[in-house]
């Protein structure tokens, strides 16, 4: 009985609220987590090009999967899903590997490598608990902070309104880009709260107001989309399968379960539940499971938002059934086309001034992890974090580095995320063993994506 007791120990709907008080219980969250959920869509798909019916698409995708993906966790089972009120969104740490990917070996590789990945967290979810041991807080905060690195001259070719354009760098980007960035940086100083946990989609909306001001607004997206459409397994082909980028995503996975399992402990003190190990286990699996998804529906890998949690201790509504109406929100805007081309409004310089502080917050993400779990007196944790972010930047920046050795070594060498990793991985090992490891994430109640969004 105890292994049920987070999916049957109570009912899903609370009988004694009103619906029109759930429903609007329900808008709070999606509207919490949108803005991070649209703009990981919205910075691939420009970086990597994509047509605007391409990224229509993607955006709709992206909505419906979060509300399966959110759904999966919900309707807690003996099998997955952790029957917790918790929400799922985009990896926000997976923007820089899927872009790498898809600019060195396309669409095609990384939706591969992403339901590789999701099948790897499915199969080892029982073992989680063991695996994670070579990810302490030493590790994950330094690749949370290595991805943030690479993320951010992304963030400023498109602030000045995108790399290539021919008004790259224009005075009316710079303002529009550093301002959405100001309104942001007022909204956190200045408002606390719902409103500042939409500071972001509120800086994103008036950027583009003026943007459209000055003439800067493209309407083609909203009037060529349609206002229904159904979800196209593989709509950008056949997946593909190869080692390097499968490793990056794993990784990805794993850092984000390491983050996940941090956000169910801290839910489920919450909401006055015990989280065992068996229920990590089957909020692992769900999330595998989102991640497969993900990848044949040609999406995003899927994680838990801390955001979200964040509602929930705020609002004191601790029933799952104000989720399931957040997510069945989320699934029934993915249908509709027209709502997934409003954000393609969105000018790049103005994307580029929100991602600036997000991409900035991942950084300090992972910061924040070093500094609250790892002992920054210890010399040998200062040197794993010198030479995993060191070696991590410095691939990432000189992309050419080991061009010359044979294919085997840059099969994990090429990628900085990878190489940065395997350098914490193997630097940890060496200096730390496994004997500071068992506490892997469980202080933190925080991820990347929580910031970010």
């Amino acid at each position: 009985m105890e292994e049920q007791r987070l999916s049957a120990e109570e009912p899903i709907f609370d009988k004694r609220r009103h619906p029109a008080k759930t429903l609007s219980l329900g808008i709070q969250h999606v509207l919490a987590m949108y803005a991070g959920a649209i703009i990981v869509p919205l910075i691939v798909g420009n970086a990597l090009d994509l047509t605007t019916e391409q990224l229509t698409y993607l955006i709709a995708i992206d909505l419906l999967a979060c509300g399966v993906a959110t759904l999966l966790q919900v309707f807690g089972n003996k099998y997955f899903g952790i029957g917790l009120p918790v929400m799922l969104g985009c990896a926000f740490q997976a923007v820089g590997p899927m872009i790498i990917i898809g600019s060195e070996h396309g669409m095609s590789v990384i939706y591969g490598s992403i339901i590789a990945s999701g099948l790897f967290v499915v199969l080892f979810s029982g073992l989680f608990g063991k695996l994670i041991t070579v990810f302490p807080p030493v590790v994950t905060g330094s690749v949370v902070t290595i991805i943030g690195l690479t993320l951010i001259p992304v963030a400023l070719n498109d602030l000045a309104g995108g790399q290539g354009s021919d008004d790259f760098g224009s005075p009316l980007n710079l303002a529009l880009g550093f301002g959405v960035l100001l309104f942001i940086i007022l909204m956190n100083r200045f408002s606390t709260g719902f409103l500042r946990s939409i500071s972001v989609l509120l800086g994103l909306i008036l950027g583009t107001l003026a943007a459209a001001a000055f003439g800067g607004l493209n309407l083609i997206p909203l009037q060529e989309a349609g206002w229904f459409r159904a979800p196209q397994p593989f709509y950008f082909g056949t997946p593909e399968f190869k080692l390097t980028p499968i490793l990056t995503m794993i990784l990805v996975a794993i850092v984000s379960v390491a983050e996940s399992t941090g956000v169910f402990m801290a839910l489920g003190k919450i909401v006055g539940k015990d989280v065992n190990s068996k229920d990590l286990s089957r909020g692992y699996r769900a999330e595998g499971i989102a991640i497969v998804i993900g990848g044949i529906f040609n999406s995003f890998p899927y994680t838990t938002y801390s955001q979200n949690v964040g509602l929930v201790q705020m609002s004191r509504i601790k029933t799952r059934d104000v989720i399931v109406v957040a997510g069945s929100l989320l699934i029934l805007i993915g249908f509709v086309p027209k709502i997934a081309a409003l954000t393609q409004l969105v000018p790049s310089s103005v994307l580029g001034g929100a991602m600036v502080a997000l991409f900035g917050m991942v950084v300090s993400s992972g910061i924040r992890m070093l500094g609250d779990q790892v002992d920054l007196n210890r010399h040998e944790n200062l040197f794993i974090i010198a030479c995993s972010v060191g070696i991590g930047l410095g691939v990432t920046t000189v992309p050419n580095l080991f061009a010359q050795l044979p294919d085997w070594i840059r099969i994990l060498a090429d990628n900085g995320i990878v190489a940065g990793s395997l350098t914490a991985i193997i630097l940890n090992l060496l200096f730390n063993g496994l004997k500071q490891n068992k506490a892997v994430s469980l202080q933190t109640g925080e991820t990347a994506e929580g910031h970010a969004a």
